[in-house]
Parts: structure tokens; C-alpha cells; sequence
């Protein structure tokens, strides 16, 4: 019997996903554990292991193909014996099929004969009223909107190769998915043809010559502009998380923020110190700590020091986490991610370092694993790095608290009376008010300015 492969959810979130790259050929015999393909999200490339042994049948979605829906067939295998072509002709239906199967034999021996179709119009007085899915092919409702036909990956294709409108075919599959039977039963009973079946050169054509689609809000935006002046980029998967998490924010959390400065001059001292001591390692320092590592382990001791604010909001009860599992917001092309440094409280400096220095190469090579950067109970967003002096952070929930670091500068400042230069650091907290009120707040952020300027209790 065949077995389905289909695109698999790697994430709670994910909807659909690209097929980046297939690693097998069809002939090819797989085992459970085998990668097979790689698959990019709004986030990542990963990579997509076979759960079942067999020969490759047939590989439905060509490598490269963007926006596959979760749960969409995209390769078939031969089982142990089974003739490949014979699988490769008859693997169409999605697993979740399989359960509706008896349900639509039974509207398939009840539905009239496509050849009685062909001969006889029937009329319209003489339709029963019935729930069962007809073995003809009718037209299916049409959303006012215009919505997209569900339907199988090989269904479309047969439906393309007979000129056959899906829009007129009734599916069988689960949730009235259109399936390969539907289609052929719809070509012999003479289904509903495509008004102007054009063929792959003209499709090609006409998508590349269509102007992009505009809606609504597209349209009070451009009307200020002048016509030519502007070229439209459609959105990646990514930019649209970006969009819809930041509304979810600002839209959900009343934001409070608190502002203190911190002096760096002790912390450099003491990163020069660390650095200087580092064994060697390959030929290279086993660690190199950043200004980014020490803030890191500063948050998250802090957090320890101050559990109430170690906490995310639920509309019935208040989550205490147990450790300070700290996000470390890495810009990439196109946007942004969050990998996580898991119990931070718990790590050395050379440790939350290296493990940086691992996650954020693989944050730009878009190789982290959903787990890697997914969860999380807080976050640091460092901007220092580009001359930025301070700014205000968005909370990313489930967090509660996310903490802007600006860039250290001299800076003259006044100790005993006199005034002195001192390299200071701003750094803004940005807070869930509906858990970490004010004095809350402050709290942890005096935590956090104590360990950044007595560096040494974060080695002990």
C-alpha cells in the first residue's frame, strides 16, 4: 500500500512552509530516520526525516515550491514489495482520508452512473435533497470572497491537464477536500470545463505580466503617491509573523517601561581580564566573552534575585517560571528571531558565550531548530552595537518583561562631589503591567544595574 508523505508542521504555529530542497531522488530507497528533504519556514531550514521504509514512488511537490500548506501530499513511497509505479499512480488520497473512505463508497454506489448523466438531463424538480457527496460533478458553494477550492496536490494537477474548473467539482476528501477520484469522476461525467485553459507558457506569462493584488488598505495608502514613483514587495512569511506579533502586543499589552544608567567601566575591566585568561583551544581562545554575554547572565541572575517578575500572564493565573530562560533578539535579512539561552542563571559566562556565538550563526544560516528559538520567558534586544544611545523594546508574549540595551559612551558624571568621566550604559525595561507593575519593574531593573556594576558577583 502506498505511503503518503506530507508537509509536516515544525512548529505550533506553522501554516505552510517552502520546499526548499529534496535530498532523495524518486528510486530511491529510504529508511525511517533518513533526511529526506528541507523545509524553510517563516524562521528556519530544516530538515525532514523519513518515518517510514520504502522505495520513493513519487515526488509531488517539486523542489523549491513556496507556500505548502501543513498536511499537503508531498511525496509518495513504495512500501517493502510494492510495484513503484503502481504507487506512484495510486498514493493521491492524504491519510486523513482513509477514515472517510467507507462514507464515500457508499455516496459513490448511491450516486446516479456518469453515463446516465451524459444521456439524459435530469430535472430539476426530480433532485433529491441530500447530505451525501454526488459521485457527479457539480458546482460546489463559492465563498462571497472568492475563496481558494481545497483540493490534493495530484488533483489539481489532473484537474489542470483536463481543463476541468475545481471550482465545480464536489470533493469527497475530508472537509469536502477535492481528491484524484472526484476529478476523474468528474471527466467522465463531462465535468465543467475551464473557460480558457491556457497552457504553461501562457499561465507563466500572464502571472508575470499581473500587476500585484491590492486591497483596500493598499489602495489608501498608494492613492498618495504618484503613479510610478513606488514599486510594490510583496511580504515573506516572516515579515507577516513579525506584523501580526507586534499588533498582538501592542493590541493585548499595556506596556510600562523603566529607564535606569549603568556604568560599564568595572564590567570591561573584568571582560579584558576573563578574555586575557582564556586557554587556548584548536589554536583559538576557548571563549572570547561580549558585552552581550555579561548581559545575558546579568538578567537572568537578576531574574533569580527577584522571581515575582519572572512570570508570564495567563487571564486566570499568573506562571512562575523556575528559570531564567533568556532570548537574545538577532537580526537577520528580512527580519528578525529570538534563540534562547535555556536556564541562564545556571550558566559561566564562557558557556552563555559560546552558546551565543552557536545560535546566532545559525539564527543568519536559518539552520536553528524550532525549540531553539520558541518559549523563552524574557528577552534582551541589543542595539548598542549601531550607535543607538537607548530605545524602547515591544514584549514579545508569553514573556513578561523585555530589556533594550543602548550603546556605553563616556560620559561625565558626578562621584563625591566631583565630576569624573565614566563609560555609562542605558538601558531600557519594557514590562507587561498586567503582571509586573511599576515598583516590580524597578526592582529587577536595581538587580540587574548591581550585577552590571559589580561584575564580579556573577562569577561567583
Amino acid at each position: 500500500m502506498p505511503i503518503n508523505i506530507t508537509m509536516p508542521a515544525l512548529s505550533p504555529t506553522m501554516e505552510e512552509g517552502n520546499l526548499a530542497k529534496w535530498l532523495v531522488k524518486e528510486g530511491d530507497k529510504v529508511s525511517s530516520g533518513d533526511v529526506i528533504a528541507e523545509i524553510e519556514t517563516d524562521k528556519a531550514t530544516m530538515e525532514v526525516e523519513a518515518v517510514d521504509e520504502g522505495t520513493v514512488a513519487k515526488l509531488v511537490v517539486p523542489a523549491g515550491t513556496e507556500g505548502v500548506k501543513v498536511n499537503a501530499l508531498i511525496a509518495i513511497l513504495a512500501a517493502e514489495g510494492e510495484d513503484v509505479s503502481a504507487a506512484a499512480a495510486g498514493g493521491d488520497a492524504a491519510p486523513a482520508a482513509k477514515a472517510d473512505a467507507p462514507k464515500a463508497e457508499t455516496a459513490k454506489a448511491e450516486a446516479p452512473k456518469p453515463e446516465a448523466v451524459k444521456t439524459e438531463a435530469p430535472k430539476e424538480e426530480a433532485k433529491p435533497v441530500t447530505d451525501k457527496a454526488p459521485a457527479t460533478s457539480t458546482p460546489a458553494p463559492v465563498a462571497a470572497d472568492g475563496g481558494r477550492v481545497f483540493a490534493s496536490p495530484l488533483a489539481r494537477r489532473l484537474a489542470k491537464e483536463a481543463g476541468l474548473d475545481l471550482s465545480a467539482v464536489s470533493g469527497t476528501g475530508p472537509h469536502g477536500r477535492v481528491v484524484k477520484k472526484d476529478v476523474e469522476t468528474a471527466v467522465a461525467g463531462g465535468g465543467a470545463r475551464a473557460a480558457a485553459p491556457a497552457s504553461a507558457g501562457q499561465a507563466a506569462t500572464a502571472a508575470a505580466q499581473a500587476p500585484l493584488a491590492k486591497d483596500a488598505s493598499d489602495e489608501a495608502v498608494l492613492k498618495n503617491f504618484a503613479e510610478g514613483s513606488y514599486e510594490l514587495v510583496p511580504h515573506d512569511g516572516m515579515r507577516k509573523i513579525i506584523a501580526k506579533r507586534l499588533v498582538e502586543s501592542k493590541q493585548t499589552i499595556p506596556h510600562f517601561y523603566v529607564t535606569v544608567d549603568c556604568e560599564l567601566d568595572a564590567l570591561l575591566a573584568l571582560r579584558s581580564q576573563i578574555n586575557a585568561a582564556s586557554p587556548e583551544k584548536d589554536g583559538k581562545p576557548a571563549y572570547k566573552l561580549s558585552v552581550n554575554d555579561m548581559v545575558i547572565k546579568a538578567l537572568a541572575l537578576a531574574l533569580r534575585d527577584v522571581p515575582d517578575a519572572n512570570v508570564s500572564w495567563t487571564e486566570t493565573n499568573m506562571v512562575k517560571h523556575k528559570h531564567a530562560d533568556v532570548g537574545v533578539a538577532v537580526s537577520i535579512p528580512g527580519g528578525l528571531i529570538t534563540p534562547i539561552i535555556r536556564s541562564a542563571e545556571l550558566k559561566s559566562l564562557s558557556a552563555i558565550s559560546n552558546e551565543m556565538k552557536d545560535l546566532g550563526k545559525r539564527a543568519k544560516d536559518r539552520k536553528l531548530k524550532p525549540e531553539e528559538f520558541q518559549g523563552g520567558t524574557t528577552a534582551v534586544s541589543n542595539m548598542g552595537m549601531m550607535g543607538v544611545k537607548n530605545f524602547a523594546a515591544v514584549v514579545n508574549p508569553p514573556h513578561a518583561t523585555i530589556l533594550a540595551i543602548g550603546a556605553g559612551e563616556e560620559r561625565v558624571v558626578v562621584k563625591k562631589g566631583e565630576m569624573a568621566i565614566a563609560t555609562v550604559m542605558s538601558v531600557t525595561l519594557s514590562t507587561d503591567h498586567r503582571c509586573v507593575d511599576g515598583a516590580l519593574g524597578a526592582e529587577l531593573l536595581g538587580a540587574f544595574k548591581r550585577y552590571i556594576e559589580n561584575p564580579m558577583g556573577m562569577l561567583v
